[in-house]
């Protein structure tokens, strides 16, 4: 599995010191992609935290949780996991984890 190709989705929003899982976090960005796939909405949400690559996510709008996501560490994207990535949130410290279990605080 690879990433999906931005190029071939349309912008649908943006937003700045954004929500994950319900908490505002500041300096995180995260950029939502949409095109249609069938008769379903595919999504995905490429994040930034204080102006780097973090994380995408995708699956498709019908769906309650991410169908698939990858990691962005300072060796690359990571590869590609099933379902949603795992985030810490604690104060204004942001925190993923990699499909190897690492935690990577941008």
């Amino acid at each position: 599995m690879s990433l999906p190709d931005l190029t071939t989705y349309a912008p649908h929003r943006s937003a700045l010191d954004a929500e994950f899982e319900g908490t505002i976090v500041p300096g995180l960005r995260a950029d939502f992609y949409r095109r249609a796939d069938g008769d379903r909405i595919a999504s995905v949400g490429r994040y930034s935290y204080r102006g780097r690559d973090v994380l995408m996510a995708w699956g498709y709008t019908d769906e309650k949780h991410c169908r698939q996501h990858a990691v962005r560490s300072v060796h690359g994207w990571s590869a590609v996991a099933d379902g949603c990535p795992d985030v810490r949130l604690d104060g204004d410290s942001f925190e993923v984890r990699t499909p190897d279990g690492e935690w990577l605080r941008p």
